[in-house]
């Protein structure tokens, strides 16, 4: 069980820094919505615990642990990755604001 000032704690963190990585690699590689495609390929990471070896050598075992355990999450797990997710989505919307008034980033 998550104490309650983890999880704000958490929430906010992950939001900042995925709006972060997400602002960076807009303005890198000018794709306004990269972050929120890589975003729940990050997500599978986190929440992985096989190796990666495993994808391969038993695939089935492999995406049925996974599917388990993306199934297990707590509720403020999944608080956290969503809050995430609302950054790297943030950051795009912030990038397009951005170049429709004019700014050129790089």
């Amino acid at each position: 069980m998550i104490s309650l000032p983890v999880v704000i704690i958490s929430i906010v963190l992950f939001f900042v820094l995925f709006f972060g990585i997400g602002f960076l690699l807009n303005m890198l590689l000018r794709m306004s919505w990269i972050m929120a495609v890589i975003y729940p390929i990050v997500c599978l990471f986190i929440v992985n615990q096989e190796k990666l070896i495993r994808y391969v050598e038993a695939p089935g075992d492999a995406f049925s642990g996974l599917f388990n355990r993306v199934a297990s999450l707590a509720a403020a797990d999944i608080m956290i990755l969503a809050s995430g997710m609302a950054g790297a989505l943030l950051s795009g919307v912030t990038i397009k604001a951005l170049r429709k008034r004019g700014y050129q980033m790089f």
